[in-house]
Order: C-alpha cells, then sequence, then structure tokens
C-alpha cells in the first residue's frame, strides 16, 4: 500500500550458534522453532509453550520494498490485474519467509545460505511479476514507474533492525524528536522505557545483548515489544480548538464484537479475487457477506450485524491472539498456524464504533462504497511512515499512546486499540489504485489540505480483557499480539483497520447532519 504525501507523519514511538527445529503443536500446522540457544543458556532448555523465548539469529525476516505504495496511477481497467499481481508478490515473500525460518540449521552451516537459496530465486521471480504489472499498466495505455525494476531486490534484515518496531531504534512515550503529532502520540525518543529496550535491541542475562525473534510460532512478538505503560510519560498532546464551523456531533452505530465469529483471511480492498489476500485473520462486523470475491451488489444484498439495519458498512481488522500454549480453529489453516499466526483468538469485551466531525468545518456524506484502509501493515520493513497504530489501557486512553509497542496494563486495567481514520476526501474517488491517495489526515489545526474536503472521522475503540505478560530476563510470558504478514513478526505497529462505507435509506446523510448539527446521535 503506497504512501500518501498528503499524510502527517506517524510518531515513532552474530550468527547463529544452533539448529533450529520445526515442530507440530497439539496436532497442529506447521509452527516455526528459529530458537536458538546463548551463550548463557543450558543445552537442554526447553519452550513452555506459553513463553517467547531469546532467540539469537543473523537473520530475523526479508524485508521487500512494498511494490504498491508506488502505483499510484494505475488505470481502472487494470487495477484487478495488478492487484492479483501484486497478491502474488505477498505469497513469495509469504513462501520465502517459510523457508527461512524452516532452515535455520542450514543457515548455520553456510553463511550465504540465506542470499544464494532464499533471496537470490525471491528476487528472481518477483522480476517476473513486476514485468507483468508493467505490461498490464502499458497495455490498457498507462505508464507504469520508470524506477519498477528496482523494487525487485530483497534484503535480510536483523533483528535488531525489527525489535523496536518499522526500522527503528526508540520506543513508545519517549522524547518528542521533531516531525509531527498524529492521533494523540509523539514520536518517541530513544529512551529506555522499564528497562525493556534500548537502542533497538533487548539486554539479556550476563550483559550480554540478545536478537530474538521470539514468540510462540518463532516469528514475534519479543520482550522488547512490550512496555509496562504506568512506566511510560504522558504523550498525548490537546486536539485542535473548535472553530466557528466546527462540526461537533457523532454518531454511534452498533454492531457487535464479532462474537458469531465471522472471519476469514482474505483482503476484498487490497486483493479482490485472492483467497487468503491478506494472509493473516480478520473479524468483520457490520457487513456479514465480505470476502475476496465480494462485489458492491453484494455488499447492498447481505445482511448486517449492526442494530441499525441501514448500515451495511464492512468493519474489519485484525485479531488479536494471546500467545499462550494454545491453538484455535485455523492451527492449520493458510493465515492461521500455517503462516505464523498462532494462539487463542480474543473476542472483544467492547467495540464501539463512532463517526465524529471536524473541528474546522461542516463534514459531506461518505460516498456509497468508499473504502479507507489507516495503517499499515508492513511497518517492519516499510518503516512508519504509514502507521497509524494506538495501544493503550484503560485509565490512560487520555495520557499515553503506543505506536511501536504492546501496553502492559497495570491489574484490573483492559488493552484498548482504537483507530482513527483518515477524514479528508478528495471529493471524486471511492478508492485509488495504493488504496490511499483519495483520503488523507487533517493537519495538525484540522483542516483539510489540497482542495480535499471534510468528512465524519471514522473512529473505532477496542476493547480486551487480557491477563498482563510478564517480562524477565529477555523473555515476555503470556504474549499477545495483532495478526500479521508472516514475516512482519507481530510489532504493534502493523496494527490496521479497514473500511468500506455501505448505506441504504440515506444514512450517509443522516450520519453528515447529526454530526454538522452537533447532535449525539445513534
Amino acid at each position: 500500500m503506497g504512501r500518501n504525501t498528503r499524510k502527517r507523519r506517524t510518531p515513532l514511538a552474530t550468527k547463529a550458534i544452533a539448529a533450529s527445529a520445526a515442530l507440530a503443536l497439539g496436532g497442529g500446522g506447521l509452527i516455526w522453532a528459529n530458537f536458538y540457544a546463548s551463550a548463557h543458556e543450558s543445552n537442554n532448555q526447553t519452550w513452555g509453550g506459553n513463553q517467547t523465548k531469546a532467540a539469537t539469529a543473523q537473520v530475523a525476516t526479508l524485508s521487500c520494498p512494498d511494490v504498491g505504495q508506488k502505483l499510484t496511477n494505475v488505470p481502472t481497467r487494470a487495477r484487478t490485474d495488478v492487484a492479483g499481481e501484486l497478491a502474488n508478490l505477498d505469497r513469495q515473500i509469504t513462501d520465502a519467509y517459510q523457508r527461512l525460518a524452516t532452515t535455520r540449521d542450514a543457515q548455520a552451516r553456510d553463511a550465504s545460505f540465506v542470499q544464494n537459496s532464499i533471496l537470490q530465486p525471491l528476487n528472481e521471480r518477483r522480476k517476473v511479476i513486476l514485468d507483468r504489472i508493467r505490461l498490464e499498466i502499458t497495455r490498457v495505455g498507462g505508464a507504469a514507474p520508470t524506477d519498477l525494476d528496482t523494487l525487485a531486490t530483497c534484503t535480510a534484515q536483523s533483528a535488531n533492525q525489527t525489535n523496536a518496531g518499522g526500522q527503528q531504534q526508540g520506543t513508545d512515550g519517549g522524547q518528542q524528536q521533531g516531525g509531527q503529532q498524529q492521533g494523540g502520540q509523539q514520536q518517541g525518543g530513544q529512551q529506555n522505557n522499564g528497562g525493556q529496550q534500548q537502542g533497538g535491541q533487548q539486554q539479556g542475562n550476563n550483559g550480554q545483548q540478545q536478537q530474538n525473534i521470539g514468540g510462540q510460532a518463532g516469528n514475534g512478538p519479543v520482550a522488547a515489544d512490550f512496555v509496562d505503560i504506568t512506566k511510560v510519560r504522558p504523550n498525548v498532546p490537546g486536539k485542535p480548538r473548535a472553530g466557528r464551523n466546527a462540526s461537533t456531533g457523532t454518531f454511534t452505530t452498533r454492531c457487535g464484537v464479532n462474537a458469531n465469529k465471522n472471519h476469514n483471511t482474505d483482503n476484498v480492498i487490497v486483493a479482490p479475487g485472492v483467497a487468503n489476500g491478506a494472509h493473516h485473520l480478520h473479524d468483520y462486523v457490520g457487513n456479514q457477506k465480505v470476502n475476496a470475491f465480494s462485489s458492491n451488489q453484494t455488499f447492498l444484498q447481505a445482511g448486517t450485524s449492526c442494530q441499525n439495519r441501514s448500515d451495511l458498512s464492512s468493519y474489519y481488522w485484525p485479531v488479536v491472539r494471546v500467545q499462550d500454549g494454545s491453538q484455535d480453529f485455523d492451527q492449520n489453516a493458510d493465515g492461521g498456524g500455517k503462516e505464523g499466526n498462532v494462539g487463542k483468538i480474543l473476542v472483544p469485551a467492547q467495540a464501539q464504533i463512532k463517526y465524529v466531525g471536524s473541528p474546522r468545518s461542516k463534514v459531506a456524506a461518505m460516498p456509497q462504497f468508499l473504502r479507507i484502509i489507516t495503517g499499515d501493515a508492513k511497518t517492519t520493513t516499510n518503516g512508519l511512515a504509514n502507521a497509524n497504530a494506538h495501544w493503550s489501557c484503560t485509565g490512560f486512553e487520555n495520557k499515553v499512546q503506543l505506536t511501536t509497542q504492546y501496553p502492559i496494563c497495570p491489574q484490573g486495567s483492559k488493552v484498548v486499540r482504537t483507530f482513527a481514520f483518515q477524514s479528508c476526501w478528495d471529493g471524486q474517488n471511492i478508492d485509488s489504485a495504493n488504496h490511499r491517495t483519495h483520503v488523507a489526515f487533517a493537519d495538525a489545526g484540522g483542516n483539510c489540505q489540497n482542495g480535499f474536503k471534510a468528512i465524519p472521522q471514522l473512529t473505532m475503540r477496542l476493547v480486551y480483557n487480557i491477563t498482563p505478560p510478564s517480562v524477565q530476563n529477555g523473555q515476555v510470558k503470556n504474549a499477545y499480539a495483532v495478526d500479521g504478514f508472516p514475516e512482519q513478526l507481530h510489532k504493534a505497529a502493523t496494527d490496521h483497520d479497514d473500511f468500506i462505507s455501505v448505506t441504504k435509506n440515506g444514512l450517509a446523510n443522516k450520519i453528515a447532519n447529526c454530526v454538522n448539527r452537533g447532535q449525539n446521535c445513534s
């Protein structure tokens, strides 16, 4: 998915020395155990099922250029075919990562194994797909980016490059280090929160630095991905002051928490017509007929989980799992255990969906079938330019919001994920080639720029009952994490949310009118 140049930047918040094994847990799917004993660990140490182990390896994951970011001007007639080829690129990365994760013994014996046996074949296959993308664009009269060939090369990424999430060496809640604020968070400086992380590396026993991949499936999260929220300094700035023409109302739609377990691993926005295009599991509320093969007509004919039967919109997000050694229904499935998304799926205790107004102007009604993706599922390799993750705890939401780490909440407090979607629309398109450039975030003062117009801002708040993880000696016990692409290592910054606006009986206008009049409606 492409970078939106109108979007404000979000905050920042060794060789292998032992062979690995692939484990099948409880009869489940292939779970990669790339656990490398550190020099201070005993050889007979075993994994207890509910504890992420320190893992030392030269290569943690693969970093591939996100081709979709470059494709901002794909002709409409070529978009379906191009989306299919982009999905092929994702599939290639997934396959290569699986090979990386299950060949640690070969990597330990041969320093050139990753380059010769994984990266070189992957890069050659990517060139073929990029040639197809160029052909699909040019055959309908479009112009493909001239630098498309440069996007073929993937590289190996070490654990210390990924520990902080998004190729950065800081933690949430640090000192502001320039840049702008978004969604109530600040750019983190290089600070050690609670003694857990410093400079993107985890301090191990005996003073040794550990690079670790960790996690129940061997692809994260790690101890450095968690922080005691009580030890993070407040980082939520004040909201822009409302102007004379502000739209101050709210409209709440109640659509449930996906208690009926409406799941799939598709993504009809990014990969239409491609089964398992997301490579991770989504919760769906609202529209009940959303999968890779759904169309706008399908949406209109579907039922809804929303109390307001005129709200047929689709609201979907990656599931959260607790890695306590358990497995769920998809332990042998694509997008689930076969791709490193393991553990017990957690149903939110609460799911609040609310539309809010603009502090600077009235809002226009959302157009039918508008698609918006907020956040970036690939920040571990893309960086944080499009990250929009917000993690906190009940009782702390107005004080601390985290992007690159998961919170460890105090006893009695619950984990909270919130999403604040783009609230400016170009006034013409319901989608764009990279699914970003038709919408944008307002600036620091709440204004829409470049001729964009304000629309009701979709906000979502998901609350979870999660037993707080514990971090001891560089290991995290009972970790939780958001589902993601396997090579993204379950980093907190990869959290994202998807939305398709589908309404009937004039609901879109009712939402805008309610917000514009300053009313609180539902």
